[in-house]
């Protein structure tokens, strides 16, 4: 014993890796079976150390979770351990009685249904409640920490069992146990309030398990407690004399009054979800008003006495029970609560002040701002004489907004260690959303204030860096226009979901105006030498969410040109309609892309910006019109926009969008003169490797950065070619003049993940045929030479990578290759622009080449990290639906180890995650079992099938693998939560067709493990599978299967 005591102790508080990895490999046998339960309890009855304690614990929480357990041997476990919590509970180290009370709460869980005993757990941690109260404290801790942790068991999935399992028992202990331990819980608090001398960790034992109860899933929907969407909560009708007695949501506040963080902001916690109990839960209206009454009287108390607001955690948590208020209950039903306008007030002075403490509240804000946003949009539908006084409030949180942003700003410079708002991205999306409704709520005043603090930040900002100015005062101004632009767009976004009137068009362009005037002086001047300043990037990055939202909301299909937002636009800037305002920009974007190189968030955002103009129907059309465009179409290249070489990640999008562009229009000579450049480029390699056959010299005379940007600038153009006209532009240029470069580059630097992941990538583009635009005259030859330089691609490359052996990152180095050259193949075999028998028929070898060397490459990544890494496992298995489509014969003439590790793979992916390998995995073995089926029909017929003849003696030699895959799709089916049944009801029938004494066997195989109970009605479920199902894979006769597999399933799992 003291030798497995000294090892526990290594486990867990040694800090060598090694000696901790030791002690685990000598102890591991623990846990590992179910004889390993009279081992654990034998060290919990002799041992005193903790740490074997904690060990034998967590050892029975896997034994309990992973093993099947007698339910003789579970009762016993089950009356062992209550004892042993009860006898030497209060005694243990807290982490030890933590794990044993997780390990009751696990088997209560996992046994629910067994027998009567595990429902009356709560009882059983009553008596310990009672114990406690009778003078053991420390029993009294222990049946609450109970409690606490069996709601949260019961809320959370299991590992290893499925959400309609955890689902079912779940709805069951709300049913039978929640409301009871939840007043349990009541009755702590109350207790624990009244007795002064109460141990801390008993009070927060007992708001812990109520704050549980509150949190529970109630109907399945797994809110995010951490999100502001709280979301109702679904508290069941029983629950409903608990809501409306008034006592228990003051017991909640007085809990608050009395106590500190972390108690304090629980409490607060609970009352969030008072406030966010459904509306329909109350027996009348009467009821709820007091209700809302008591928590509106409850906020204003605090507020009014600044009770524990001071602290951190307790003042979040009170914002998210303001914003609460509003999100379940109307504007109207709070005018009419009687302590209404004192709230209001207190809740207003509180958001200034808020606004003002930025640096202390930042995360808080976000609540209050969301508040008062749907205070404003509410104000519509609010009727009677009660005032609101939002017009008092609303233009004073407003105004307290703009100038604690504008203030924050010279705080941040002033002390560097704060942590400045305008890096918070999120946060600061947040706060952009509520405000458009809070400043349009009294629009024009708000436009006239926010003009007279933006017009002289401006002015002062034209002027540069005057004779005796510090750069930090610019920096100041940058910072501060920053804001205000950033204010800018969010309230001309906001025009889309408020319902403002026309009128308000006017002051939108003169908010507009105010942005766009910017750009008279930011690129001149000494401006134009600020590029490589972060307040200066945040500026423009600032502009071009402006342009965002007044292209979403002034330019597009719906819009008229005659909006009354150019109003103020023409006579503050000229600016008449939607060319020039994209002239303006356009012009911006160009500059953006020449001057900001070294800053890729502001490449990034104008691209965006670019992409989405030119992606509209009408934006882009109007693009055409613009010389910018025109200017750009002919001037592409790293001499003209220096990002090309500094960030050429960027280069896809940016080709992209000019090929959307340029291929709006049917002229093959605009699109000659716009590649000419890469013409060039592609001409200069095939002259530096000697006609593409030279590598060596190719790699030692070529930067490798240019080598990428050519695949990433014709893998741009190649995403924008939608139709056979674009594409075979494409295609006339690149093929057959350009083909031996490609080739020659990737034997240059076939081991330069950077260069072949360009390469890789652009052919995978080239070759998909979307929207059927590799639709080649039937005369013509091209798809078949397309092919074969496809199959050159990948065998070269495969040489290459079927070299390398142990990799420090495989993934970087050698998967994500292969998984392209996949993706490859998948789509040229998938594109029905080749017609692959030719290959055989003139003795071509490139289809069997690339096939092979592809299998070959696949084979190389074990079956554990084709699953691990989801784009390698999509690769692999969309070509493997391909292959068991159209290729079955090139896995039938597998050896029978590849063959079987094929069909093994398969049968992994069918247990994936993700559905959309899952569904793959299933059309795989279906087109895979369907041919099947059919050859050995057609060789009944005297009609040998080769192919199937080879599957025949593939499976005579491994009998196992199609078996396999049945069970494992009935036990999905039947015992798992599946979104993609119709998809994995397909290849069972042919599965089943192929040998149903098999079938049959697996049927009983089945029913036996189920418990006894469910065996009968199981086997009543299996006998009607295949009722009316004829032996052929025909349409009708498939749905009919599909159809009754799902009556099966529907009819087992409802009564199960």
């Amino acid at each position: 014993m003291s030798q497995l005591e000294s090892l526990c102790e290594r486990l867990y508080l040694s800090q060598d890796h090694q000696e901790r990895y030791r002690a685990e490999q000598y102890l591991r046998v623990f846990g590992q079976s179910a004889e390993s339960v009279s081992m654990c309890k034998a060290i919990l009855d002799s041992s005193r150390s903790p740490y074997a304690q904690l060990f034998a614990a967590s050892s029975l929480v896997k034994v309990v979770t992973e093993q099947a357990l007698s339910a003789s041997v579970k009762l016993d476990m089950r009356q062992y351990f209550l004892q042993y919590l009860e006898s030497h509970g209060a005694g243990l180290e807290t982490f030890v009685t933590t794990s044993l009370i997780q390990l009751i709460c696990r088997m209560t869980k996992l046994c629910w249904y067994d027998e009567d005993q595990y429902r009356k757990i709560v009882d059983d941690a009553s008596h310990l409640l009672e114990l406690g109260a009778a003078g053991q404290p420390g029993l009294y801790l222990l049946g609450l920490k109970l409690l606490s942790m069996l709601v949260s068991e019961m809320n959370q999935p299991t590992p290893g069992r499925t959400l309609t399992q955890h689902r079912k028992i779940a709805v069951a202990f709300r049913d039978q146990s929640l409301l009871k331990t939840f007043q349990i819980s009541l009755a702590a608090l109350k207790q624990l309030q009244i007795t002064s001398a109460a141990e801390t960790k008993l009070k927060e034992q007992a708001i812990a398990l109520a704050l549980a109860c509150l949190s529970y899933d109630f109907v399945g929907t797994s809110n995010d407690d951490s999100s502001e969407d709280l979301g109702t909560i679904q508290v069941p009708s029983p629950w409903r004399p608990q809501m409306e007695d008034m006592t228990n949501m003051q017991l909640f506040f007085s809990f608050y009054s009395s106590t500190s963080p972390p108690l304090s902001s629980m409490a607060l916690e609970c009352l969030v979800r008072f406030a966010s109990v459904r509306r329909s839960l109350f027996t009348t209206e009467v009821e709820r008003s007091k209700f809302l009454a008591q928590l509106v009287a409850g906020t204003r108390d605090i507020l009014k006495q600044q009770k524990g607001l001071a602290e951190h955690s307790n003042y979040h948590e009170f914002c998210r029970m303001l914003g609460r208020l509003k999100t379940n209950y109307q504007l109207s039903e709070l005018v009419s609560v009687e302590s209404y306008p004192e709230w209001i007030q207190l809740v207003a002075d509180f958001t200034m002040k808020s606004l003002n403490s930025w640096q202390w509240a930042s995360a808080s804000i976000f609540y209050l701002m969301g508040l008062w946003s749907r205070l404003v949009s509410s104000m519509s539908y609010l009727k009677g004489d009660a005032p609101s006084y939002m017009e008092t409030c609303v233009p004073k949180i407003a105004r307290a907004y703009i100038t604690s942003r504008l203030e924050s700003v010279t705080t941040v410079l002033a002390n560097s260690a704060l942590d400045d708002p305008l890096e918070n991205a999120e946060q600061l999306s947040e706060q952009m959303e509520s405000l458009p409704y809070i400043f349009r709520f009294e629009y024009e005043d708000m436009n006239t204030y926010f003009c007279s603090v933006m017009d002289p930040i401006a002015t002062a900002y034209s002027r540069g860096l005057v004779p005796g100015q510090d750069a930090v005062q610019l920096e100041v101004l940058e910072g501060q226009l920053t804001w205000l632009v950033h204010i800018i767009g969010a309230v001309i976004r906001g025009r889309l979901s408020s319902s403002t009137a026309e009128s308000q068009e006017t002051i939108d362009g003169d908010l507009a105006a105010r942005a766009f005037g910017l750009l008279q002086f930011v690129d001149s001047g000494y401006h134009a030498t600020r590029y490589d300043q972060i307040s200066r990037q945040r500026l423009d990055i600032a502009l071009l969410t402006v342009f965002q939202g007044f292209r979403k909301v002034y330019i597009g299909e719906q819009v008229m040109h005659s909006s009354k937002v150019y109003v103020r636009l023409t006579e503050r800037l000229g600016i008449r309609d939607h060319m020039m305002v994209l002239t303006v920009m356009l012009t911006k974007i160009c500059t953006n892309l020449k001057a900001f190189g070294c800053a890729e968030n502001v490449i990034q955002d104008s691209l965006t910006l670019f992409s989405d103009l030119a992606s509209g129907y009408m934006s882009g059309k109007l693009l055409q019109k613009l010389e910018a465009v025109h200017f750009m179409l002919q001037h592409h290249t790293s001499d003209d926009f220096g990002f090309l070489e500094e960030h050429a990640r960027n280069r896809t999008i940016f080709y992209h969008t000019l090929s959307k562009l340029l291929f709006m229009e049917d002229a093959p000579s605009n699109f000659k003169s716009f590649v000419a450049p890469l013409q060039q480029v592609l001409v200069g390699l095939a002259s530096t490797s000697s006609g593409a056959t030279n590598a060596a010299a190719l790699r030692q005379s070529v930067p490798q950065q240019t080598v990428v940007g050519v695949f990433r600038d014709l893998r741009g153009i190649a995403l924008a070619t939608n139709s056979r006209r674009t594409y075979g532009l494409l295609f006339d240029w690149l093929y057959p003049a350009h083909f031996p470069v490609i080739s020659c580059c990737l034997e240059a630097w076939a081991d330069t993940p950077e260069v072949t992941t360009a390469l890789l990538r652009f052919m995978a583009e080239f070759v998909m045929n979307k929207n059927t635009r590799l639709a080649f005259d039937s005369s013509s030859p091209n798809g078949i030479l397309l092919f074969r330089e496809v199959s050159k691609v990948l065998t070269r490359y495969g040489q290459h990578i079927l070299r390398i052996g142990q990799t420090s990152n495989p993934y970087s180095e050698k998967y994500k290759g292969i998984w392209l050259s996949l993706t490859v193949l998948t789509r040229a075999l998938a594109g029905n622009y080749v017609n692959f028998g030719v290959f055989d028929l003139y003795g071509d070898p490139a289809l069997k080449d690339a096939l092979d060397v592809s299998l070959k490459m696949a084979l190389s990544i074990p079956l554990e990290d084709i699953i691990a890494y989801q784009k390698v496992a999509k690769a692999y298995f969309g070509l493997m639906e391909v292959l068991c489509h159209s290729h079955v014969h090139v896995i039938a003439a597998c050896d029978t180890a590849t063959f079987a590790f094929l069909l093994s793979s398969l049968d992994s992916g069918l247990k994936s995650l993700d559905n959309s390998v899952c569904s793959l995995c299933a059309q795989a073995i279906d087109n895979l079992a369907g041919q099947y089926f059919k050859g050995l029909q057609a060789a009944a017929d005297d009609k040998p099938n080769t192919t199937a003849q080879a599957i025949s003696e593939h499976l005579r030699q491994r009998p196992e693998l199609l078996p396999q895959t049945l069970s494992t799709l009935f036990e999905i089916v039947l015992f798992e939560d599946c979104s993609n049944q119709w998809s994995l009801s397909r290849p069972m029938l042919s599965l089943i067709l192929l040998n149903e004494q098999i079938y049959h066997e697996l049927k009983h195989r089945i029913i036996a493990s189920q418990p006894a109970q469910k065996q009968v009605r199981l086997a009543s479920c299996l006998d009607k599978l295949m009722t009316d199902v004829q032996r052929n894979l025909e349409a009708k006769n498939r749905d009919k299967f599909t159809q009754n597999l799902t009556i099966l399933r529907h009819d087992f799992r409802a009564k199960t």
